[in-house]
């Protein structure tokens, strides 16, 4: 009797059924990928076949489509790969880019999993869970200052004959500029730099804050072209802004000045230093870089995604709570940062959709619904057939 083989037929539809709808269900499930049944028939030395068995539920990781939310924390990965997260001890694998900070200032899933990074984005090593410290960024001293401009080859040379240099007197100096430089407590000062020629093609720069008493920094020296051939004494050299704190060892990088016969011109100006804030919010950029925006309007990677691959992706174990875990059958991880190697680079503010086709799988809900009432029905067949010959007499 073909009980068996109509039996085995059922069980498999129904998992396949079990598999359809699992589908359906998750089709609005970010980061989920759809499951098939893959079916073996059963001979084991029999004439006409035993029937039917699920040989596997394979899973299908291909990409699905990228959706913008416009929040900073959600990310998706275009390309392969998995975002690695540690939950509760275990390491497991998503695809699901809702992230969120929790109240101890970790970055996590809804499950509560802490997404994992290479910390101070320096790419190697263990990865970590990602911490977003809730302390503020420190001042930081003005170690160099920037400028390109043009100095005025036409203004003739300052001849003091004795004279001092004034910062007070526009006459012991060619031209100025300012900028605005900090100490080690985060102050703020503003500091005049002067130029003043001093022979052909050479200049004489000084340094000093809010109209007092400029120090000498150091020369320029110009080629007969008006180009910039060397400096003497601006790598290094000290600044004292007062006010109890420790001087500044500063530079002065004057590169791309240039020594034309047109007006004095200031086009770039720029400097290291900056006072302290505190943390306004963060972003993850598409280069998987988790970054801290200060109120200073300083930024800081705070750390660089992990992206893991794998040599069997379709081996690992989905372990629920869009998460998949290593197996022997998977391989263990290939880690690394987003855009290298195997890794797919991160796209910042969208999200990935299930990759579920929900036409297909209505499509093949109807199939799976055939398959199982002709089970059904060859169960029925057998049965009359019983029947007939029970009531042989």
């Amino acid at each position: 009797m073909g009980f068996s083989q109509a039996l085995s037929g059922l069980n498999a539809a129904a998992t396949n059924l079990d598999v359809i709808g699992n589908n359906v269900a998750n089709s609005q499930t970010v980061g989920f990928k759809a499951g098939r049944t893959l079916f073996a028939d059963v001979y084991a030395g029999a004439q006409a076949g035993l029937g039917v068995k699920v040989a596997a539920v394979q899973q299908t990781f291909t990409s699905g489509t990228l959706e913008s939310t416009g929040r900073n924390l959600d990310v998706a990965i275009s390309g392969s790969g998995f975002l690695r997260f540690d939950q509760n001890g275990q390491t497991v694998y998503s695809r699901n880019g809702q992230l969120n900070m929790d109240a101890n200032g970790y970055i996590v899933n809804a499950q509560g999993a802490r997404l994992t990074g290479f910390p101070d984005g320096k790419v190697g090593g263990d990865p970590e869970a990602i911490f977003i410290p809730s302390g503020g960024l420190e001042a930081s001293a003005t170690t160099s200052v920037s400028a390109t401009l043009n100095l005025d080859a036409a203004t003739l040379e300052i001849d003091r004959l004795g004279v001092p240099f004034d910062a007070t007197d526009d006459s012991t100096y060619s031209y100025t500029s300012n900028v605005t430089i900090y100490d080690s407590q985060g102050n703020d000062y503003a500091a005049t730099l002067y130029y003043t020629k001093t022979g052909d093609n050479t200049w004489e720069v000084r340094v000093g804050r809010d109209g007092e008493i400029a120090t000498a920094a150091g020369t320029l020296n110009f080629d007969a072209n008006g180009l910039l051939s060397s400096t003497a004494g601006l790598d290094s050299f000290e600044f004292s802004p007062g006010g109890g704190v420790t001087d500044l060892d500063m530079a002065l990088q004057l590169d791309g000045t240039t020594q034309f016969g047109n007006d004095f011109e200031l086009t770039a100006l720029g400097q290291d230093g900056y006072t302290s804030g505190s943390l306004v919010g963060i972003a993850i950029d598409e280069l998987g870089n988790v970054v801290g925006n200060y109120s200073n309007g300083q930024t800081r990677v705070i750390s660089t995604l992990v992206i893991a691959n794998f040599a069997n992706a379709e081996g690992l174990e989905p372990v629920g709570d869009n998460a998949w875990a290593e197996t022997t059958s998977s391989g263990q991880p290939i880690i690394g940062a987003p855009g290298v190697g195997l890794a797919g680079t991160v796209a910042s503010g969208v999200v990935e959709n299930s990759n579920v086709d929900l036409t297909r799988e209505l499509v093949n809900l109807i199939i799976a619904q055939r398959n199982y009432q002709a089970n059904t029905q060859t169960i029925k067949v057998q049965d009359e057939v019983l029947q007939s010959v029970v009531n042989l007499r």
